[in-house]
């Protein structure tokens, strides 16, 4: 490995580097890191490439080179300039949760100083506060439960488990504040090139920021570049009544103390399904409601399936059902009663409402409209692969943009943008993004439904293999389920996998794996799974597209 630094004249813009970059980078064996402020570049080649050629290349783009000695110029990447190119790049953050957090960090490895924005009291965003940490710490503990006294295995008895609501929630909360520490704030302690500041942000034009604070302080932050990371709430809708009682939304379900009776849930996607298994496992009496079926977006046969596994385990489902008016009672000696009117003509009493019927983005007092950035008429900020919205210097991530709302998709677009805002190139593909809903089984997809493919006018072939076909399965005692492959009939390759199973989220990445790496459904069925797993069904799916599973022996090659 060799490495070389080269003084580039004629660049005019941070762009000018990131197409050099873009072009070398490509080459086998080469990666050159380019700033356009010094313009110089360093280069290292791993390989037979010649100095010469590459070179030429940048030069064809029409830059002239030439290459220095070891002592003209450092091998460490110049750091990111502002346009005066005597300060370090500034970027403003709005936001502190995963997206804002990848990006900070980023952005200061190459180079630029950040400042983030936050106005709650505490930092870290949904995922970690109030959404992925929390609910799965409670959807363990409502599985643990379950299995208490509804297990499948003769000689162990079953047993009513006793619920203490009360301390499950100080562990969780634990739990939460731990990860908080370790993963938010004790970063923004120790990295000195990241600032706080707290209060609600908004632009005043395209270079600045005023962050109103309490008693009518405010504060004023310029910077080079911006990402709007603000994340998403819940959404309320419009039911006369409801706005006059103490309903929940998925924050008060997860802080919640004490377990309601009779739990009413509005809402039919994954918050609302994980939430209301979770109650019921518990010791809720719970009702769900769904404007249409479960599931609605996603493959048919998960929605049906799913909705007798939850009836069975004794959940009220209401299908195609709305709220048409909602009142609230307090009681003198105890909790008060939430009386519900539905489209279907019933009136529903319960101890408490969850309203989980989608989450929009926080964007409405970001004041965008002053600097032209383009959202969707419920505010979801339109950016592109590059995190860009349609101004040059602003990008955002996660919730509030058009991105499926997705923790890792988050963080992963908030790196990306950090590294498109320093001159570099770096694109999000999101058509292997799997997708996951922890209620019991799991759902876990990836790619295209066959119905997708139709409309992608792709010629499709599937297969579905209950779960009753896959040995471990049927050592759990566990075969409620199904796992589904899409292959595309031109080639044979796999392009969608849709799987609701016990371990359903553990086995998805091997589907993502295949797709990305183009595996033809044969490849995929010739491969070596262990025995006994749950994943190893993927491969006796991929294996049921030319023979019959039923006729296989275990550990069929």
């Amino acid at each position: 490995m060799w490495t070389k630094q080269l003084k580039i004249d004629g660049m005019t813009c941070t762009s000018c580097a990131a197409g050099i970059e873009k072009t070398l980078n490509a080459l086998k064996g080469v990666e050159i890191k380019v700033s356009h402020p010094e313009g110089l570049g360093v280069l290292k080649v791993k390989g037979k490439t010649s100095l010469q050629s590459l070179i030429e290349q940048i030069e064809a783009k029409g830059y002239q080179v030439a290459e220095l000695d070891e002592q003209q110029v450092s091998t460490d990447q110049p750091p990111a300039k502002a346009a005066n190119q005597e300060q370090p790049l500034h970027v403003a953050i709005i936001g502190t949760g995963s997206g804002a957090f990848a990006c900070a960090l980023k952005a200061v490895e190459n180079g630029a100083t950040v400042t983030m924005i936050e106005r709650k009291p505490i930092i870290g965003g949904t995922c970690v506060n109030i959404g992925c940490v929390p609910s799965k710490i409670m959807i363990r503990a409502a599985h643990i439960a379950h299995m208490q006294q509804n297990h499948a295995f003769n000689g162990i008895k079953k047993q009513q488990p006793v619920i203490d609501r009360e301390q499950l929630y100080a562990q969780q909360q634990a739990r939460v504040d731990e990860l908080r520490a370790a993963k938010y704030e004790n970063i923004l302690e120790s990295n000195e090139n990241i600032a706080l500041v707290k209060g609600n942000a908004r632009f005043k034009d395209n270079k600045t920021l005023i962050v109103d604070q309490e008693h009518g302080d405010f504060i004023e932050i310029k910077a080079d570049r911006f990402l709007i990371a603000t994340g998403a709430s819940a959404s309320i809708p419009p039911i006369p009544g409801l706005a006059e009682t103490p309903y929940w939304t998925s924050t008060e379900a997860l802080e919640a103390t004490t377990l309601p009776e009779h739990l009413i849930v509005i809402g039919s996607s994954i918050v609302a399904l994980e939430l209301a298994q979770a109650y019921l496992r518990l010791g809720s009496q719970v009702t769900l409601l769904a404007r249409h079926s479960l599931l609605l977006n996603e493959d048919p046969d998960i929605g049906a399936q799913l909705h007798k596994i939850l009836e069975s385990e004794g959940m009220t489902i209401l299908d195609h059902t709305q709220a048409e008016a909602v009142s609230y009672k307090k009681g003198l000696f105890s909790s008060g009663k939430f009386s519900l009117k539905t489209t279907n003509g019933q009136t529903l009493k319960a101890d408490q409402l969850l309203i989980a019927t989608g989450r929009p983005p926080n964007t409405k007092d970001l004041s965008l409209d002053k600097v032209g950035v383009v959202t969707g008429k419920d505010g979801t900020i339109t950016i592109d692969d590059h995190m860009r919205t349609n101004v040059e210097h602003i990008y955002a991530a996660g919730d509030c943009s058009n991105q499926p709302q997705f923790v890792y998709v988050a963080a992963a677009a908030g790196t990306r943008a950090a590294i498109n805002m320093t001159g570099g190139d770096a694109a999000i593909n999101l058509s292997t993004m799997p997708a996951v809903m922890f209620t019991d089984p799991q759902m876990a997809t990836v790619g295209l439904t066959e119905a997708e493919a139709q409309q992608n006018n792709i010629d499709t072939d599937t297969r579905l293999l209950s779960l009753e076909n896959v040995p471990r399965s049927l050592a759990n005692f566990e075969t409620s389920g199904f796992i589904k492959l899409v292959m595309d009939n031109k080639n044979g390759r796999l392009i969608g996998a849709q799987i609701l199973a016990p371990e359903a989220g553990e086995m998805i990445q091997t589907a993502v794996l295949a797709i990305h790496n183009k595996m033809t459904i044969e490849d995929l069925a010739g491969q070596l799974f262990p025995y006994l797993t749950m994943v190893e069904g993927i491969k006796l799916c991929a294996q049921t597209f030319n023979k019959d599973v039923k006729e296989l022996s275990c550990c069929a090659g």
